[in-house]
């Protein structure tokens, strides 16, 4: 098996019978955006038969030439240049399509944006740029899937990136090892809906398939089929989607689906031969002496289709075993994918009788019933976010597995692919929030959501506070400078916000069982630890559980350089003490800054950096802290020589570039209550890279570093002790081994799928908490109250046509729309 070579993209195509256009497309991949030595190109000679392998060969010398002793199809081919390959990224590009010159970089710059994204579908137009191939993914209920605005005019509104059930096998990117994990592509499916296959079990094992509008092939459409005849495409169409519909859908959507796709298949079978299927009624006169009768290859090829998937059912059946065991990902959730599932895909009077009798008789059309999820943050939701926000879009992505997740930020928005809705909702705006509020079966929050919007305060629904920050407490040192009134002000504001999410509540989370035992104690003075809810869950997880900060289970990945090399004054050879996160009134930089300068005068090449100093939420100014320490850095002369602090704040996505240039991380802070019950979220980071690092004593995690030994604790305000263990962690490197080695072990257990499991646990049987049902009886364990029947609005009338013109408005803009009512109209007449 050839080597993996790191940041390398394989490009792989499939020649069959088109070396011509095959050249034609390696010389524009030749002139692509991307360095020669991170490409690797890839074909695939599919026994064409004829002089196709010596011409590639002459054209291009230096491109790997796989040859297949027959043909293997489209799946066959991309699977045997994969073997072959040894790029971390793949690369799927049809020989008669010509990439644009951004189409690889557009492509990797989503990868870099999350681990989870699996694979990018790039945008296809036409060879000549003007007409649709591909700007987004649909599938119907009876599992073939469909390109929605193929061959209308690009629209002029871009559809912007987002997530997306498949992409076209003509121009696609999979990640190697999402790639070797699913097995390739199925080669049963030979070709035809074999993308669609990878990307929904793909999607279905939890990773995200992005379209990216940036990422842009042409594509020539020569329509190879047509040679063989149009009854063979119908075959493996029909076939293929039954295979994707019987592998990829969950057991309770099968049970309807199946039988339904099978009886419509037939009608279609029977529409397009013109057939009349009471012909052997035995009430009807006919030629009875007459052994056989003329039916269509169109007609057959549905009757042949049916039965190659009856003979293929024993290797489907394994197949669907390990799809079904692997899942991570509901229908219902994925139903947002789906698209227009609600599409007959032929247009014949006939068939149109016999799908509306099915679709009506067959529960097949509506989205299986889902937890709708609402979930709140105070934080901005972007490229550069603090903690609630992080912390919010994690919750999100877990979530959104099996439930229908809508993400709610108070702060403004910014446009990113996701698979769940991001709206943004001004505070006080109630009237927006209300419809939200009106939609939902869960509402989560953090902060001062409860305090803005009246809808929440006065919600039944099922209600989750995340009081993972003491917020009142921060405001006992964030307010220690303010005026005595204004002091006492802020700390009590906080502390009655907190009081009236513990009274409303239906479930908590808190970060640690420090916290828990905190809240407990509030709880109960709220009067919310009583017989009710202690009865059937005496230890009160059921009513607060701990549910940490996580942290991604792919460790981070140098990408490009930030720091060494890059800023003035930070060299290749230095030693890089990171703060991660940003700087705040309750931390002691001050003792650190000083622990440094002295460190500095007999390890010269120590260096400090403050990565965040500007928050990314506009309502949070600069602190005093931040111009104390610059100030203090300047006066002991080490301000841009030996500590250094950044502009603004890094992104979420580009955090990992200065985790992975830094020996060890470092947090410092004062003794206090604050101390006492915080979660310093900046430390997962540390454990995410493995660095070494300094805490002061006092908090959660330093705690666990001292108990794990991940590094070293000290004293508060200790300059000197500060200033030994900082060169330990930054010099001894048989310490510093060690080190890495035990957060190595303990890291596992902050992987968000870990620290979050309490809260997925709970929304898949959401309650109320037993002493908020009514008449809150003792040993009432409080059952779920989400039920919402499956139910089919018939497809016609003014309530269909305005449905389509709202999905082509979305997807195509107005001049789409309008080219759509207009067609209406004119068969309608």
């Amino acid at each position: 098996m050839p080597k993996l070579r790191p940041g390398v993209v394989s490009v792989i195509l499939v020649n069959f019978k088109g070396v011509d256009d095959t050249i034609e497309a390696i010389n524009h991949l030749n002139g692509v955006d991307w360095p020669d030595s991170q490409l690797e190109i890839i074909v695939v000679e599919n026994a064409s038969g004829d002089n196709s392998e010596s011409l590639l060969r002459a054209a291009h010398p230096m491109v790997r030439i796989v040859v297949s002793p027959t043909n293997v199809g489209f799946a066959g081919g991309c699977n045997l240049g994969v073997a072959r390959s040894t790029g971390e990224f793949l690369a799927f590009l049809n020989n008669d399509a010509k990439p644009d010159r951004a189409w690889i970089r557009a492509a990797m710059t989503q990868f870099a944006q999350s681990p989870a994204i699996g694979a990018v579908a790039s945008k296809v137009v036409d060879w000549d740029g003007n007409n649709v191939d591909f700007v987004g993914a649909a599938l119907t209920w009876f599992g073939m899937g469909y390109k929605p605005l193929t061959a209308e005019p690009l629209p002029a509104r871009e559809v912007p990136a987002h997530d997306v059930l498949f992409g076209t096998g003509s121009a696609m990117f999979v990640r190697r090892s999402v790639f070797e994990e699913l097995e390739g592509f199925d080669e049963r499916f030979f070709m035809f809906f074999e993308d669609v296959d990878l990307g929904w079990r793909l999607n279905l094992r939890g990773w995200r398939y992005v379209y990216e509008p940036k990422s842009i092939a042409f594509h020539k459409h020569h329509a190879s089929m047509s040679s063989f005849g149009s009854f063979k495409e119908t075959y493996l169409l029909e076939r293929n989607a039954l295979f994707a519909l019987y592998k990829n859908l969950g057991a309770e959507s099968l049970a309807e689906a199946l039988p339904a796709a099978m009886a419509l298949s037939v009608r279609r079978g029977v529409a397009k031969g013109h057939l009349d299927s009471t012909a052997l009624d035995i009430r009807k006169k006919s030629q009875d002496g007459a052994s056989e009768m003329s039916v269509s290859k169109e007609s057959a090829a549905s009757l042949f289709a049916i039965d190659q998937f009856v003979e293929a059912l024993p290797g489907l059946k394994k197949s669907r075993d390990l799809v079904q065991n692997s899942r991570l990902v509901s229908d219902s959730r994925l139903w947002r994918l789906f698209g227009l599932t609600d599409a007959p895909s032929f247009q014949n009077d006939y068939y149109l009788a016999g799908y509306e009798s099915i679709v009506t008789a067959f529960d097949v059309t509506e989205a299986p019933s889902s937890t709708r999820v609402l979930l709140i943050t105070g934080d901005p939701i972007g490229a550069k976010m603090a903690g609630p926000a992080i912390r919010a879009w994690n919750i999100a992505l877990a979530l959104s597995k099996t439930s229908t997740v809508t993400l709610v930020t108070l702060s403004g928005a910014e446009l990113l692919s996701a698979p769940f809705d991001i709206v943004h909702v001004a505070a006080g705006d109630n009237r927006t929030f209300a419809k939200l509020e009106n939609w939902a079966d869960v509402i989560i929050f953090q902060g001062h959501a409860m305090a803005v919007f009246d809808a929440l305060r006065r919600t039944k629904k099922i209600v989750i506070a995340d009081i993972y920050d003491p917020m009142h407490l921060e405001q006992l040192e964030q307010g220690r400078g303010l005026a005595q009134p204004l002091w006492d002000k802020q700390v009590a504001d906080a502390t009655d916000v907190l009081n009236e999410q513990l009274l409303r509540g239906d479930f908590f989370l808190c970060a640690s069982e420090r916290q828990r035992h905190f809240y407990l104690g509030q709880l109960a003075a709220l009067g919310r630890v009583n017989p009710a809810n202690y009865a059937s869950d005496p230890d009160l997880n059921g009513l607060i559980s701990v549910v940490p900060f996580g942290l991604d289970e792919t460790p981070p990945k140098h990408v490009r350089q930030v720091l060494k090399s890059v800023v003035a004054g930070i060299e290749a050879e230095d030693k890089v003490l990171l703060w991660s996160g940003g700087l705040y009134n309750w931390f002691d930089p001050k003792t650190l800054i000083r622990a440094v300068t002295r460190l500095a005068v007999k390890r010269p090449n120590v260096r400090l950096f403050f990565q965040g100093t500007k928050h990314p939420h506009p309502g949070v100014p600069e602190m005093a802290i931040v111009a104390e320490s610059r100030q203090l850095s300047s006066e002991l002369g080490v301000l841009d020589k030996n500590v250094f602090f950044n502009a603004s704040w890094v992104d979420y996505a580009d955090r990992q570039n200065f985790l992975t240039e830094s020996d060890a991380g470092v947090s410092t802070h004062f003794s206090h209550v604050e101390t006492t019950f915080s979660f310093r979220t900046r430390v997962l980071d540390y454990l995410w890279a493995e660095l070494p690092m300094v805490l002061t004593k006092g908090d959660y995690f330093a705690e666990l570093v001292e108990t794990e030994k991940l590094g070293i604790v000290v004293d508060a305000g200790d300059e000197a002790q500060l200033a030994d263990a900082l060169e330990r962690v930054l010099f001894d490197e048989v310490f510093i081994a060690e080190v890495k080695a035990n957060i190595h072990r303990v890291r596992e257990d902050f992987f968000w799928r870990n620290t979050l499991e309490p809260l997925v646990s709970f929304v898949e049987n959401a309650h109320h908490a037993p002493d908020r049902l009514a008449g809150g009886q003792a040993g009432t364990t409080g059952e779920s109250l989400i039920s919402r029947p499956r139910r089919r609005v018939k497809k016609h009338g003014f309530r269909h046509d305005l449905g389509l013109v709202v999905f082509y408005l979305r997807n195509g803009g107005l001049p789409v729309a309008m080219r759509k009512v207009r067609n209406r109209l004119g068969r309608k007449r």
